[in-house]
């Protein structure tokens, strides 16, 4: 991944945070790794645990940003969820996995779509 790559993920996974925050959902944990990938963030939303797959883009000619959540990445995502759920001690609450989409405008506004519950 280039430079220029690697920064829009890290601005959009901050433009998630700020997101997510201004929803009342509280960050756990941020960019989780193992062996098996990456977790973007790790939230709470009330008693639910939240693990989110952050993708951004600057323009539409790839897809809009969801578009990269395959049906194998969800799978992968399920994965990393328990395995983090395993090495944080467990949790009794609900868990989900959500996706976000940050699309970065060539005006410099950004949309965000959250998609709650992928997989």
């Amino acid at each position: 991944m280039d430079r220029g790559a690697q920064q829009l993920g890290r601005d959009g996974e901050d433009a998630a945070v700020a997101y997510l925050g201004g929803r009342g959902m509280t960050v756990v944990e941020r960019n989780w790794r193992c062996r098996h990938g990456e977790i973007d963030i790790v939230a709470r939303d009330g008693d639910a645990l939240v693990f989110c797959e952050v993708k951004t883009r600057r323009g539409l000619g790839f897809g809009p940003p969801l578009s990269a959540i395959t049906t194998r990445k969800a799978a992968r995502l399920r994965l990393l969820a328990s395995l983090w759920l395993a090495q944080a001690g467990g949790h009794r609450g609900p868990v989900r996995i959500d996706a976000l989409g940050i699309l970065w405008g060539a005006d410099g506004l950004l949309e965000v779509q959250h998609l709650r519950g992928i997989g």
